[in-house]
């Protein structure tokens, strides 16, 4: 005999799971995109507050020279996530048994992280720099300018050995490297990048018991973000900024879902497109002033070649998501979420930025991306949710994040995350409910990596946690 699982009896638990259920750690992957709202039942809407405050800590490298790559563990970072918040809010109707609409808000990508100590904070010591730099070859500015001195007339008269040669480009280097943290004295690394996204879906059940649905619509991005490098960390690039302006471009989402009432079972299977933003970003790199400067421009063409506005492309990711759930018994369900987002694809390009690389014979041919991940995300989550009252559900989730690779960007240094999360559903009327949800996050140790693939720094043993409220109003 065949169970039923009405869905009045259901109705706490359905979507108790989806309050803090979605952050992601991969890449800049934040909202989860989740498109579960659409799926619901009749005449429904949500607002969703998320709060993240993750623990990352580590060591720098004690090796300030950028033409070694050998990590040696230096100073401690101290804590470089910043805490970070979005909403997501998500309206839909019925128009008839056939035809939905519904109107999605959410925040899908996003940074925030901020050095406040070690080798990613300009210190401005010019002598303490180029020690650094030189492994103590040259102690001091003084040092490395007689060094030069000595070699300069060597090179002139075209008598110097190859060793010799590596020796007055390295002093030099040291020179405009520490030149250019001196720029920025006391400034700190950081880097914040904020999006919203407004997505329209239509959608249409077909079959003889309208079990399918497929559904569609446009997708509006905004983004924008801000870059600081400082501190010996970055080398020749430390003082580099970049500011890219807000710019709003568009994409599309489409899918298919199954549904079947009598257990509350629904599957649906969602693409999203990846959304190309042409951007206007302004940078400025303080080595290209003083690349010019020693070449003979004046101070006034010197400070006009290290500013640059421009415009460049980035692609936000294509994704695919996964959603599902099924009635246990009539009062349990049980639900599984899949993401997989090629971040593999996706760079971060500034054009002064590459274009200055590339004075660098090692990247001549393409330059450096400021940004870049090398393998895939894949999401895993597993919950249950339990209605253990007449107006109340209770609810946990296991989750499993793969990361972005390892060694990953320095402004993002963990590979994936493990989880466990709890949540609670009060259905405050018969059509208004609160929801709570928390969760909790083991990262997975990384090391932080510069574009050139230099080992800055190293982050184990870190932590994190979500906690969400969402608010919803649900008429059948």
């Amino acid at each position: 005999m065949r169970t039923t699982f009405h869905l009045k009896t259901l109705a706490v638990a359905i979507a108790t799971l989806s309050v803090a259920s979605v952050a992601s750690a991969a890449g800049l992957d934040r909202s989860g995109q989740d498109v579960t709202a659409f799926f619901q039942d009749g005449t429904y809407a949500e607002a969703v507050y998320t709060y993240i405050d993750a623990d990352v800590s580590g060591y720098d490298s004690a090796n300030g020279n950028p033409s070694s790559n050998t990590y040696v563990k230096g100073d401690s970072t101290g804590d470089i996530a910043e805490s970070y918040d979005f909403f997501r809010y998500g309206v839909k109707a019925d128009i008839n048994d056939t035809f939905s609409v519904g109107i999605l808000y959410d925040e899908p990508f996003g940074a925030a992280a901020g050095y406040t100590q070690s080798n990613f904070v300009s210190e401005g010591d010019l002598d303490a720099s180029i020690s650094s730099i030189t492994n103590g070859a040259a102690p001091s500015l003084a040092a490395a300018q007689a060094g030069i001195g000595a070699l300069a007339a060597g090179e002139t008269a075209g008598v110097l050995t190859t060793a010799q040669q590596a020796q007055l480009d390295g002093l030099r280097g040291a020179v405009a490297v520490a030149q250019a943290e001196a720029s920025t004295a006391g400034e700190e690394t950081n880097v914040e990048v904020r999006s919203q996204s407004l997505t329209g879906i239509l959608g249409m059940k077909f079959g003889a018991n309208k079990n399918f649905q497929i559904y569609g619509g446009p997708v509006a991005q905004r983004i924008q973000a801000e870059t600081k490098l400082r501190g010996l960390a970055y080398g020749p690039a430390t003082g580099y900024t970049s500011t890219s302006n807000p710019d709003m471009d568009y994409g599309y989402i489409a899918g298919l879902a199954y549904y079947k009432p009598e257990i509350a079972l629904k599957a649906a299977l969602t693409y999203r497109s990846e959304i190309d933003h042409d951007t206007q970003i302004s940078e400025y790199y303080p080595l290209v002033a003083i690349r010019a400067a020693a070449a003979g421009a004046t101070p006034e063409q010197a400070a006009a070649a290290a500013n640059r506005n421009s415009k460049y492309e980035i692609s936000t990711p294509k994704s695919v998501n996964f959603d599902f759930q099924t009635g246990i018994n009539p009062t349990t369900l049980a639900t599984a979420k899949v993401r997989w987002v090629p971040w593999s694809d996706f760079v971060i390009t500034p054009p002064l930025y590459n274009a200055t690389s590339k004075l660098n014979p090692l990247y001549a041919d393409d330059g450096l991306n400021l940004v870049e991940y090398d393998d895939d995300q894949w999401q895993v989550e597993l919950g249950l949710a339990k209605r253990v009252a007449p107006a109340l559900a209770i609810s946990g989730t296991v989750g499993w994040d793969s990361g972005a690779g390892n060694p990953t960007t320095s402004l993002g240094p963990v590979e994936g995350y493990y989880s466990v999360g709890l949540g609670a559903k009060y259905n405050v009327t018969e059509n208004w409910a609160v929801s709570a949800g928390g969760k909790y996050l083991w990262f997975g140790d990384a090391q932080g990596a510069l574009p050139t693939d230099k080992i800055v720094a190293d982050f184990e043993d870190n932590d994190g946690f979500i906690a969400g409220v969402k608010l919803s109003y649900q008429a059948r």
